[in-house]
């Protein structure tokens, strides 16, 4: 299952530890939700989901401040004996001295944020959600083309990383080579990345690995990307036909989402840089309304419509 660290969390989105004597090493978040418990405040428990992340709000702040001491030792010590990760309290307010007590007791860590509530919390679940999203391994080169994130892949050795090359020559930014980390942020969009040792190196036969971002300069690179297009590089066969229109799109699927794919054959002399460039424009066109190949057709129809008016007359 995957999981991200309270430590990797409280470094990302800049949170103060209000309980540094906690060792907080082995505490992990294995689910992207969270919750803001208003009714375990108010003594309703039923089901309660211990497991998220807790934040607090101005309003649970002030009812949580309201309540009698002995009422506030006796919901406390229910919520903070649950196996919680954390509590986050939100537009820097600290939780008083009885609160604190029985967090360290119970080895609950508490964190604060300067952030509202709604910002935080929005902030948070999109970062988990990426974090904590399924993820798989692919074979490939992603890049992004004009913003379009374009996955390029094939056997090895067939040119993936040199067409990378000189797309990265022409402005575009590398996201992975060799190895992309896809994930499944929603059910529409997917996300590729690098793992952490290849980030940012390309591999080029013949010369060996290239660090990209200290020869074309932090411009040249990006650290994700959403997976927009899929090119699919391989020997050209004389034998099969290939798509020449590009009137019904083809799809390939990675974790259950589906993604535009073109099958580019190889041949000496193409320029597989510029017919990606082409590609990733094309793909942009479709996007925004505009289909080539449904436009030939168009006007392929009107011409033949004619011309039977024409032979009619």
């Amino acid at each position: 299952m995957a999981s991200v660290k309270l430590e990797h969390i409280i470094e990302k989105m800049k949170l103060e530890n209000l309980t540094p004597e906690l060792d907080i090493s082995k505490i992990k978040i294995t689910q992207p939700d969270i919750n803001r418990p208003a009714l375990q405040v108010a003594g309703y428990f039923e089901h309660f989901e211990a497991t998220r992340l807790q934040i607090i709000g101005f309003v649970e702040y002030t009812y949580m401040e309201s309540l009698p001491r002995e009422r506030q030792e006796e919901i406390y010590t229910k919520i903070l004996s649950c196996d919680i990760p954390a509590f986050v309290f939100c537009r820097e307010l600290k939780p008083n001295e009885l609160f604190t007590k029985i967090a360290i007791e119970h080895n609950v860590p508490i964190l604060m944020t300067k952030k509202a509530t709604s910002a935080f919390m929005a902030e948070i679940i999109r970062w988990l959600n990426v974090k904590l999203a399924p993820c798989i391994s692919v074979h490939g080169v992603l890049v992004d083309i004009f913003g379009e994130g374009v996955l390029i892949t094939g056997e090895s050795g067939i040119g993936k990383s040199e067409a990378a090359l000189e797309l990265i020559k022409r402005g575009h930014r590398l996201v992975t080579d060799d190895a992309v980390e896809i994930r499944k942020v929603s059910d529409d969009t997917l996300v590729g990345s690098a793992p952490d040792i290849t980030k940012h190196f390309i591999e080029l036969r013949g010369i060996g690995i290239v660090d990209v971002k200290m020869l074309f300069g932090v411009s040249s690179v990006r650290d994700t990307q959403t997976i927009d297009l899929v090119i699919r590089l391989e020997d050209w066969d004389k034998e099969k036909e290939y798509d020449r229109l590009g009137l019904e799109e083809e799809y390939t699927e990675y974790l259950g989402n589906k993604v535009a794919c073109h099958n580019i054959p190889i041949r000496p002399g193409r320029n597989l840089a510029v017919i990606c460039e082409s590609a990733a424009i094309n793909h942009r066109q479709k996007k925004m309304g505009y289909n080539a190949a449904q436009e030939l057709y168009r006007r392929v129809q009107e011409s033949l419509l004619r011309k039977r008016d024409e032979d009619d007359e």
